[in-house]
């Protein structure tokens, strides 16, 4: 039999030279190893002819696979190992394993006696030859204590990297780099890849602030670690980087206090994340180590407490082990010079030039230091409406949004992150429909928006239309002025008699659509661009404590916020939300005789967290007056979770499950009830927030309440929701409705996509996206292995090579792995194998107990119109507040190319051109019984099929969009 590879197909041999491709020679190498093994005896020659053949030609199909046709003649033994291994042919695989090893060793020692000195060149530019006993010995601190890892393969890589004149600083990335591309293999190397960063960041700090070379090794910073953040502290004052408030602190104190051994635990992800985008730099020279930077930001949030470093050493101990996480810009500017503490900015734009242009430089002040923004543009007429002052004929919002968007692109907050912005439109706007297209790739590039997010803001009264088919009539809102400012049964009547004044000939600019065709073209365009966001305008006012205080006419950039703003000078408010999350991983552990949630220790990091974040309020460096205006008044913070899929695989809880929809419930209520009972302690010690009278709150009414006001709004059928609770709830509204509140809402689960890389776990309420990929973002690429299924598959003898070669043939997915049990299937399952009615039903269960809302994002393995349709109607009806992207598949393939050595990105590139992150496979979904759909209301009204096109799949630009936190 005759195996033939492609003509062009070449291999570079390991004296670098090239040669054409010979299949003969992977026969004869497979056939060796078989006789290695069993003997000539053993194998004879009418079994093992077919047998090689068949294996041969597996190497060469692989081979022939491959992107690039020249090929290294390890890659080619890496196959062949990989189809012994899939051929079960155990024995015959570790023996040529252990062949390959033998003569690499024997090279290796070849090599060494012949190879050259290599020498190191110093800052000074001096030479001297490299340190080898320095390197194992920096290699050996990085290696203590973590289990299965070894030096010699970090020597080993770093040994195909050093070169004759290599710097110091070249050398310690090396270094760095060698460790890291083994994290595909075990997992641990990530913290070693993180130690052996360390010492070069401590190598690069204390020569810095001392002036001189120094290289500290662990032991000797953790008894240098007070002496030095107090020169660090002094330094960056002096440059005017930090506020000299923080010199007042009795520093013997608050650095006594300092964990040195908590460096040591942070990830390599989190601590490349810090180095690269939070520490304090001068002229791009990093001089803030991790520990100096956690009690920096303490002490920045405690500058106005009574007993200053008491606070900082509670608010530092909370954040350096990763209990709780403030938001990144907490994390950027406290304790500095210009403390704009603050994640998230909610205004208005009204329907003249000033307000229009005012908007554009709020955003641009705002988004300077580290804002999210969400604009609310409804008011703004639409095209064809009159201009009275010119009377001329308006373009519509459509233009002004580009500029929002280009305004959001020019001001990126300094680079240290992409600025951010999102318009809201609602859905009765005459121009929706050309909102709808902003995303597109076609059309005049003046009426796009490429680099805006969008979203609609959707009265349930559009939902009702749908659901019963009828038709949906769109206005100016310069002729129907306070539909804006309505929701509710109230806006369905005035909503009634404005379209009955349009059939009279009474209102100028109107259009009437079938419902069914407007939301099949919001649900089509949601699919091919990602945007516009679906958000129910309903539910976020009519829940929402200070309804009293006015209309919360969208959300933020991340669909989690629900505040009031309205436009003016003197009396315009800018809602501002300062943020924070709970990691939920760091607070399940052994609970009498099993694994659960802590809730006592759950409990003192809420409280502590609570005041953190409180005193951002006063702390905040406010740059609009509206902002300020508006969170002394109402004080409102947004204390949320991450980590939750950890702390589902910590439980054994797999994820499409009604034991991880409990688990939502739980958790989100213990977090509700310790939220508002933390917040209504600071109202006794600190006073009440100034709008609390006339609020929900004054009224004992909790969000748990809040539902019924929403059921009451509604018909019946329209909202099916699980209203149970476990916890005292009356004791809470006596205490709040005598005590108060400090704060007019507590409760808001952001994205953490860059502070959960920081600790370590996932983002937020996100289900696991693979369990092997590259995570690019502003720092680079970093291969991710989810460490709690390499732990299992430890345990049961299957992490080896193949497993880890598996992975990534499969994209992350295990559902296609025949030797992983169905148990750790369905316990990993990535979020296209679960079905996504679980997601809605957690998401329902939390929503109850928030009085604002959560980035809720959606996965569809195979979607459809009627899919879609479903799934969004259902969010609806489950009491959602806002929905966040919407995750298709891609139509694409990954590079299934090795990491080793590039820590190659594994990105899929669909038929339009655009790179998504990571596409997951067509693998089989893991079998698990969905939630039932509502009894009522379900099935899709005839005509909302939708034609999508699977090209068109997976096109939201940033699946990892760091934006937020």
């Amino acid at each position: 039999m005759t195996i033939t590879a492609p003509p062009a197909l070449r291999v570079i041999r390991r004296d670098g030279s090239e040669a054409a491709f010979d299949a003969s020679k992977i026969s004869v190498a497979v056939t060796k190893a078989f006789l290695d093994v069993e003997g000539s005896s053993g194998a004879s020659s009418s079994r093992l002819h077919p047998l090689v053949a068949g294996l041969t030609e597996q190497v060469v199909a692989a081979l022939s696979r491959h992107p690039n046709p020249v090929i290294h003649i390890e890659q080619i033994q890496d196959q062949v190992e990989l189809a012994l291994m899939r051929g079960e042919h155990h024995k015959v695989a570790r023996s040529y394993v252990l062949y390959r090893e033998q003569h690499a060793q024997a090279r290796g020692d070849a090599d060494e006696s012949t190879a050259p000195v290599v020498h190191v060149t110093r800052p000074d530019g001096t030479r001297a030859p490299l340190d080898r006993k320095r390197v194992e010995t920096v290699l050996a601190e990085a290696l203590d204590g973590i289990d299965d890892v070894e030096a010699d393969p970090v020597l080993s890589e770093l040994d195909r990297t050093v070169y004759d004149g290599i710097t110091t600083d070249e050398l310690a990335q090396a270094l760095v780099m060698a460790a890291r591309t083994l994290v595909e293999r075990e997992p641990g190397y990530s913290l070693v890849a993180s130690r052996l960063l360390l010492d070069r960041l401590r190598a690069e700090a204390v020569s810095h602030l001392t002036g001189t070379p120094e290289t500290p090794d662990q032991a000797t910073m953790a008894e240098q670690y007070p002496s030095y953040t107090k020169d660090y502290l002094r330094h960056a004052i002096a440059i005017g980087l930090v506020d000299p408030e923080l010199a007042t602190f009795d520093l013997d104190r608050v650095t006594a206090a300092i964990r040195p051994e908590r460096d040591l635990q942070i990830g390599f992800l989190g601590l490349q994340t810090l180095n690269d985008r939070y520490f304090l730099h001068e002229h791009g020279v990093r001089f803030e180590l991790p520990q100096a930077f956690f009690l920096r930001v303490a002490m920045g949030l405690a500058v106005r407490e009574v007993d200053r470093e008491a606070r900082a050493i509670e608010f530092y101990e909370l954040l350096s082990s990763f209990d709780f996480m403030a938001s990144t810009p907490t994390l950027f500017n406290s304790g500095t010079t210009r403390p704009q503490l603050s994640s998230c900015f909610l205004t208005t734009v009204d329907d003249d030039l000033d307000s229009i242009f005012g908007g554009y430089r709020n955003n641009a002040l705002l988004a300077k230091y580290s804002g999210g923004l969400g604009n609310d543009w409804t008011p703004v007429r639409g095209l064809g409406a009159h201009i009275r002052g010119t009377n001329g004929v308006s373009q519509g919002v459509v233009p002004f949004l580009k500029i929002a968007g280009d305004t959001a692109v020019a001001v990126n907050q300094g680079g240290k992150r992409k600025g951010a912005a999102c318009a809201y439109l609602e859905t009765w706007h005459v121009d929706i429909e050309e909102f709808l297209d902003l995303r597109k790739n076609t059309g005049d590039d003046r009426r796009r928006t490429h680099d805006m997010n969008t979203a609609n803001w959707v009265p349930d009264e559009f939902l009702r239309r749908v659901e019963a088919d009828a038709t949906w009539t769109l206005f100016s809102p310069d002729e129907v002025p306070d539909l804006h400012d309505l929701y509710g049964n109230a806006f369905a009547a005035r909503y009634a008699e404005y379209e009955a004044a349009a059939e009279r000939g009474e209102i100028r600019v109107h259009r009437t659509v079938r419902a069914v065709d407007l939301w099949r073209r919001m649900l089509t365009m949601l699919f091919e661009t990602g945007h516009p966001w679906i958000t129910f305008k309903d539910p976020c006012n009519l829940r929402s404590p200070q309804q009293h205080a006015g209309v919360v006419h969208s959300s933020n950039l991340c669909t989690e916020i629900t505040l009031n703003t309205n436009a003016g000078t003197d009396d315009g408010e800018v809602a501002v939300c300062n943020l924070g999350s709970v990691n939920l991983a760091a607070h399940v552990g052994r609970v009498g005789d099993g694994t659960a949630l802590d809730a006592d220790k759950l409990r003192r990091t809420v409280t502590t967290a609570v005041r953190m974040l409180d005193n951002v309020v006063d702390i905040n460096f406010y740059t609009i007056p509206e902002a300020r205006r508006s969170n002394l008044r109402h004080r409102p913070v947004g204390l949320g979770m991450m980590g939750f899929s950890d702390a589902l695989f910590l439980q054994r809880i797999a994820p499409g499950s009604e034991a991880a929809v409990e688990f939502a419930d739980q958790s989100a209520e213990l977090l509700s009830f310790h939220a508002i009972s933390a917040s209504s302690g600071l109202a006794a010690e600190r006073g009440r927030y100034a709008s609390f009278g006339g609020s929900l709150w004054s009224r004992g009414i909790l969000p748990i309440d809040s539902l019924q006001l929403l059921a009451d709004a509604r018909g019946p059928g329209e909202l099916e929701i699980d209203r149970s609770s476990r916890l005292d709830w009356d004791g809470l509204r006596d205490t709040v409705r005598t005590q108060g509140m400090r704060n007019s809402n507590v409760l808001a689960i952001a994205p953490t996509a860059t502070i959960s890389n920081i600790c370590g776990v996932g983002q937020s309420i996100e289900p696991i996206h693979l369990n092997l990929y590259v995570k690019s973002n502003m720092s680079g690429d970093f291969t991710v292995v989810n460490p709690h299924l390499v732990r299992d598959l430890k345990e049961r003898g299957l992490w080896d090579k193949v497993m880890v070669s598996d992975l990534k043939y499969f994209d992350g997915s295990l559902a296609e792995i025949d030797r992983v049990p169905a148990e750790l299937k369905e316990l990993y399952a990535t979020a296209f194998e679960i079905e996504p009615r679980w997601l809605v039903a957690a998401a329902s269960r939390r929503q109850k107990w928030l009085d604002q809302a959560q980035s809720l994002n959606l996965y569809l393995a195979g979607p459809s119109g009627r899919k879609l349709d479903e799934l969004y109607r259902l969010a609806w009806r489950s009491g959602l507040k806002t929905t966040y992207y919407l995750r298709t598949r891609a139509a694409t393939s990954v590079e299934k190319s090795t990491l080793k050595g590039t820590d190659g990105r594994l990105t899929g590139v669909p038929s339009g051109g655009a790179v998504t992150s990571t596409a997951p496979s067509p693998a089989a979904a893991v079998p698990a019984t969905p939630p039932p759909a509502p009894a009522t209301g379900t099935a899709p009204t005839a005509g909302t099929e939708l034609d999508l096109d699977p090209a068109a799949a997976c096109s939201i630009d940033d699946p990892d969009c760091e934006a937020c936190q």
